[in-house]
């Protein structure tokens, strides 16, 4: 029997090792990211107590979803954190790979002030 491949199945599996092995504190959250092909999202997220402490998305500054947007999304993830305190975070790319605009949001938070 021949096993269809199936990219989603692969990105949860990719998702569910990473998850195992990070997770957000109240000193250091997790910043997570969730993208699709007509918006890019993130969030600041405490695991301890469940809570959102920040969040950004392309929905807000309705730029779409390319490399510029998630630019800008992770420089106003990054202020949104900045805001609340928080400079330390734990990078959670979702099961996405890093590259493109994965990569260009986690590089504008680094450059806004985040470290990870």
């Amino acid at each position: 029997m021949i096993k269809m491949f199936n990219r989603k199945n692969s990105r949860l599996k990719r998702r569910r090792r990473i998850r195992g092995k990070i997770s957000g504190t109240p000193n250091i959250p997790r910043l997570s990211v969730f993208r699709s092909n007509k918006n890019i999202s993130a969030q600041v997220i405490d695991d301890v107590s469940g809570l959102t402490l920040a969040s950004a998305s392309s929905l807000k500054i309705e730029k779409g979803a390319d490399v510029n947007a998630a630019k800008e999304v992770g420089t106003l993830v990054a202020k949104a954190a900045s805001e609340k305190g928080i400079t330390k975070v734990v990078f959670d790319r979702g099961g996405y790979l890093y590259h493109g605009r994965v990569k260009a949001l986690a590089e504008a938070a680094r450059e806004a002030g985040l470290k990870f």
